[in-house]
């Protein structure tokens, strides 16, 4: 088997700099998502230091860091505790669409985008990026606050709405019909609220199916099952996320602890990946001329992100400070925006570039807003359990 002398240095030297910056981040107490983003951003294509070799790998790793990403986040609730705050979320569902994808519609008219273009927009600016809100909750140690559910809650039922948009964007951009698009998000929300149904009928039997003695064992099938369904997830033209966050929700008691031990290396390892997948797929010579109008909607959507968590966090009883960091937290965008530019970009080219600037902007300074902003003045941080939640 012939193995790639370019891919291994390259892969090597990135992970080799991952781990610096890395080190560098937690000496400082922050996350180390923004440098891993920058790092991306400067080696892409037409970046300062290229990686082409290991770029292919880079992708191909970062769609499995989402899917660990959001599987282990699932391994640390429940699925009947999560169900009932999620109905008790749908208002803040509907403050979430309202003030999120309302300032992106409007911005896509006054830049003068057609339909089609102000629909992407307002997709882009609506949906906060799970993969990086998942990694930020557990650097930041914060899975067993009291606003983390209501955090959750809004970023699942956002996943939901995807599930009905981006069929009707995809169709859409394409040049199809509205009849078609209506069609498409028809299948993909009842294929999505299916897979809830099922879940919650007879997701203990999925426990028993993966659970053994063997932690090689416990790690293969779930992670088999877990792509499988996330696969599937995608196939409907809904999230691999929400897939594999559901596969987590229904494991639970012991075999959901070892499970975590399990994946916790893999998923740090796949996770890095997919942030600097998201730096690859920004090319720096075109954010300059459109900064100025990404800056502007980064500041409005990103001060609407944080009425929305505030006002999801109230309606669970969290006190000041806590409404302030699930606000903070719902900031950063990333992968469906991503997935937006690659479904309407080729037909709206001047689109691209702007929302590659917009999800870099938000995907660097929401981690560092988050982790300063309604912070504990105290030094130890609460167990990241979700059955023991400090007060807010």
């Amino acid at each position: 088997m012939h193995v790639s002398i370019a891919l291994l240095l390259e892969l090597g030297l990135i992970l080799a700099a991952l781990g610096l910056l890395g080190a560098l981040a937690r000496g400082m107490t922050l996350s180390p998502i923004p440098l891993y983003l920058l790092a991306g951003l400067m080696l892409g294509e037409r970046g300062v230091l290229p990686a082409p070799a290991a770029g292919e790998f880079v992708q191909a790793a970062a769609s499995i860091g989402i899917v660990l990403l959001l599987l282990a986040l699932g391994l640390e609730f429940s699925l009947a505790e999560f169900s009932t705050s999620m109905r008790h979320h749908l208002p803040s569902a509907g403050v979430d669409l309202l003030a999120n994808a309302v300032p992106g519609a409007l911005a896509g008219w006054m830049l003068g985008l057609d339909g089609v273009g102000m629909l992407a927009l307002a997709g882009a600016t609506y949906s906060s990026s799970s993969g990086i809100i998942a990694r930020l909750l557990g650097d930041l140690r914060r899975l067993g606050n009291r606003e983390t559910p209501s955090v959750l809650s809004v970023l699942v039922l956002e996943d939901f709405a995807m599930a009905a948009y981006l069929p009707v964007l995809a169709v859409l951009a394409s040049g199809g019909t509205w009849w078609q698009a209506v069609l498409g998000a028809l299948v993909a929300v009842g294929a999505v609220v299916s897979a809830f149904a099922a879940s919650s009928r007879w997701g203990h039997h999925i426990g028993r199916l993966v659970a053994h003695p063997d932690n090689e064992q416990l790690m293969l099938r779930m992670l088999g099952l877990t792509m499988v369904v996330a696969a599937l997830a995608e196939f409907v033209h809904a999230s691999a996320a929400v897939g594999a966050f559901l596969v987590g929700l229904t494991l639970t008691g012991q075999t959901a602890e070892r499970a975590r031990a399990v994946i916790t290396p893999l998923r740090d390892l796949f996770a890095a990946m997919f942030f600097v997948a998201i730096g690859l797929s920004v090319a720096p010579a075109g954010l300059l001329p459109v900064l100025p109008a990404a800056l502007a909607l980064a500041l409005v959507t990103g001060l609407t992100k944080v009425l929305t968590g505030r006002y999801a966090a109230a309606r669970d009883g969290v006190g000041r400070r806590g409404r302030l960091r699930a606000g903070a937290a719902l900031i950063a965008r990333g992968e469906f925006s991503i997935v937006i530019v690659g479904l309407a970009g080729p037909h709206l080219p001047t689109l691209a570039p702007l929302v590659a600037a917009y999800v870099l902007v938000l995907a660097i300074a929401g981690p560092l807003i988050t982790r300063f902003v309604g912070a504990r003045p105290t030094a130890k941080s609460p167990p990241s359990r979700a059955g023991s939640r400090p007060p807010a």
